[in-house]
């Protein structure tokens, strides 16, 4: 059924959705929101368990998505998880689902999620000292995202990836350590620069640790070779950790998601949903396009379609960060969706 796909002005195509399910979390990392967390939309504004997959079914029968990741806030809390993921999974040609997630609660819902249709997770964790993690999450959560971690790679949600964030003065030091147990585990670990997308609007550059910096201090401690295999739209630049496999036998990998110092935005090739039915073309967008007001005033499928396609010739080069000019989104991260 699929007709004219998701094409911008400069070429580029999105074949890869990543839909928020709320905006709310139950944790409060520094560098998303302020320990008293933020006004989260009423519920009337998010979308229903049905509209969220009439949506991805319009992207993926229509438009040409073949992969669809579910993030936040925390994808976990919302109740209807697993019906919408079983029914995404029913759809055809079927894309590849997996979800973006903190892992707490991870160590109850990765069997169901996998038998729902989930193929894999990403799970959030920037640090493996208890005390560090409480003060970065004011949550003392720790051992939870650790099962969950577990838990994801005991129901085969594989590979199982894990994004940590460095700061400086924080946790910088611990980039080998986050690798050594990465691999101990079998885990796909991917760090990622910090990016101005926090609600308190306190992102500094020049307090980032980049990418270089991540690959120093890596290199320090593992030989990294050049990974053979084509980045295409990938976010991470992806390593070979020499001398070490995964639990399948393949190379070992780490990988750096730069956004900020080394960005991709020439290979994009996402679309975003936020929780309240708004298309984003980037994180760093200023503007949106509204798809639930469609849904809701009794659009059917192909305009729908038609209004995303018109949504997508709008996407901009690039997402500007180093522009003088650059304005951080209204919406942070966790209103956005990863």
């Amino acid at each position: 059924m699929t007709t004219a796909g998701l094409v911008d002005r400069y070429g580029r195509v999105a074949t890869d959705l990543r839909v928020s399910l709320t905006d709310r979390c139950n944790l409060r990392c520094t560098y998303c929101m302020p320990v008293e967390g933020l006004p989260w939309l009423p519920n009337s504004a998010v979308l229903t368990d049905d509209e969220v997959i009439r949506l991805v079914r319009v992207a993926v029968e229509r438009l040409g998505v073949d992969e669809v990741r579910f993030t936040g806030g925390e994808p976990l809390i919302r109740p209807g998880l697993a019906k919408i993921v079983g029914a995404v999974a029913e759809l055809a040609p079927r894309p590849r689902i997996s979800l973006t997630t903190n892992g707490i609660g991870l160590d109850k819902l990765a069997r169901p999620l996998r038998d729902a249709g989930l193929d894999r997770v990403n799970v959030s964790l920037d640090t493996l000292d208890g005390e560090r993690f409480e003060r970065l999450t004011h949550r003392k959560r720790h051992p939870d995202v650790l099962a969950g971690l577990a838990a994801a790679q005991a129901a085969g949600l594989t590979p199982v990836k894990i994004n940590s964030v460095l700061m400086r003065d924080i946790n910088e030091d611990e980039a080998p350590a986050l690798l050594r147990f990465a691999l101990a585990e079998g885990y796909e670990l991917r760090f990622i620069e910090q990016m101005p997308l926090d609600a308190q609007h306190a992102w500094d550059r020049a307090r980032m640790i980049t990418a270089a910096e991540i690959l120093a201090a890596l290199r320090e401690r593992f030989t990294l070779l050049p990974d053979p295999a084509e980045r295409g739209g990938a976010p991470a630049e992806t390593w070979l950790v020499d001398g070490y496999t995964t639990p399948d036998g393949s190379p070992a990998k780490v990988g750096v998601i730069g956004s900020v110092t080394r960005p991709f935005c020439g290979d994009c090739d996402r679309t975003r949903l936020t929780a309240d039915g708004q298309v984003r073309n980037c994180l760093f967008a200023t503007e949106e396009s509204d798809l639930r007001g469609a849904l809701r005033e009794g659009a059917d499928d192909e305009e729908i379609a038609r209004r995303w396609r018109a949504a997508t010739l709008t996407k901009r080069a690039g997402h500007g960060i180093d522009d003088p000019k650059f304005l951080q989104p209204t919406r942070p991260m966790s209103a956005i969706g990863g």
